[in-house]
């Protein structure tokens, strides 16, 4: 997979690439992130690529030049399965959307700051609108890096045992089950007996039912 971002505070992202799982999948060449700086496409000396909005009202937004010529310099390597535009106002990512995209080859993502891009950029460029939450950040960034550990932590051979991203919470709808380690007592606290019975037919039955259980107290809208 090959992840462009387009940004205006490279710096910010580069720190989660070079650490961790997203750092062994790049050195493994799972996974390609390459970083555009948005201020290198623009049209004058003082690399403005945001202007005051028509109408007036507080807050700057992001000018569709830029965007454009960084977004067409790069359809014109490739071709790209999404372009994603990462706003308050987009569809509420999940762990679906972190599948759908992680079988995907190419995607650019573009991190909208101020009071936004022009919206001639979401209507003529974007494909796919994704918010983290409801609630603003100051920049697109933040939110592009964790979409993007979603996603690269799902393609196979990011993760020591691939079986893992699997049994996630939200994978199957579901928050995942209770989890325990050594010792199997601490302090008066044990494991429950089941756990350590090596029958895992009745494991996989109590962790179903655990799963529905802290499903229905935490997140009930799940099952709805």
């Amino acid at each position: 997979m090959r992840i462009d971002i387009i940004t205006a505070v490279p710096e910010l992202l580069k720190s989660p690439f070079e650490a961790s799982i997203l750092k062994r999948a790049i050195e493994k060449k799972i996974v390609a992130v390459h970083f555009h700086n948005i201020r290198d496409y623009s049209t004058n000396s003082y690399r403005q690529i945001d202007d005051y909005q028509f109408g007036g009202g507080a807050g700057m937004v992001m000018m569709i030049e830029p965007i454009d010529k960084c977004i067409s310099k790069l359809k014109s390597q490739r071709n790209y399965d999404e372009i994603i535009y990462v706003t308050p106002d987009g569809n509420n990512f999940n762990q679906r959307i972190a599948n759908k995209i992680s079988l995907m080859k190419n995607i650019i993502i573009l991190c909208g700051h101020y009071k936004g891009v022009d919206q001639r950029v979401r209507d003529q460029f974007i494909t796919m609108e994704i918010s983290i939450g409801d609630y603003v950040l100051s920049g697109g960034e933040l939110a592009s890096a964790i979409i993007c550990d979603s996603v690269i932590r799902l393609i196979p051979g990011v993760l020591g045992n691939e079986t893992s991203a699997l049994t996630d919470s939200h994978q199957d709808g579901l928050l995942a089950p209770s989890v325990y380690t050594r010792p199997a007592e601490y302090k008066g606290w044990k494991v429950p007996e089941i756990l350590l019975s090596g029958h895992l037919k009745k494991i996989e039955e109590w962790r179903e039912n655990d799963a529905l259980k802290r499903t229905a107290s935490r997140r009930p809208d799940l099952l709805e």
